[in-house]
């Protein structure tokens, strides 16, 4: 007996549950875009490195065009679609819009979804390359400007809208309450 190539698998996607049939070499972009219809995650470069891509699994930031999609069955799934709470923008959503945080806006979404994650990590005490004490005690450093352009460094934009970007998630920060001196 040969063995299947495709399965039908549920996706938990925006806190909605998505039942689909799909080749076992979907990956989740694929299946977001050619199958759902949720085509806010971009195909950029296909390869991990630009992060148009980028989703939330289980609140962490990944590359959805690395992703397959049977093993994100299972877990919380969160595009750029599900990360307003209805009419009521994200926070990281308004900042990009307030400073002219994009251009074309095509690297938006993974832009946004990659700084709300960005925002989590520093919260939670998560050092970078750019963190100069990483000893607990030291505790969480501030969000500065270097710090989020080293946490943000997966994400490409073309255009060249790093200096509005980076304001956005120093102001998202604000906004939410979290240590920012970008």
């Amino acid at each position: 007996m040969t063995p299947s190539t495709s399965s039908a698998i549920t996706l938990n996607i925006n806190g909605e549950k998505y039942t689909l049939p799909v080749d076992h070499r979907t990956t989740l972009l694929d299946a977001l875009r050619e199958h759902l219809d949720l085509t806010g995650s971009k195909k950029g470069c296909d390869l991990g490195q630009c992060g148009a891509c980028t989703v939330l699994l289980d609140g962490r930031r990944a590359v959805s065009c690395l992703q397959l999609a049977v093993a994100a069955e299972g877990r919380a799934i969160t595009t750029i679609e599900g990360v307003a709470d209805g009419e009521r923008l994200h926070p990281v959503q308004q900042a990009f819009l307030d400073l002219d945080g994009y251009q074309c806006g095509y690297c938006t979404p993974g832009q946004i979804c990659s700084a709300i994650a960005v925002l989590e990590e520093h919260a939670a005490g998560w050092p970078s390359a750019a963190t100069d004490d990483v000893r607990p005690e030291a505790g969480v450093p501030a969000l500065s400007a270097e710090e989020i352009r080293e946490r943000m460094s997966g994400n490409l934009c073309r255009c060249g809208a790093y200096v509005s970007i980076v304001q956005a998630v120093a102001q998202a920060a604000e906004v939410q309450g979290k240590k920012a001196v970008a």
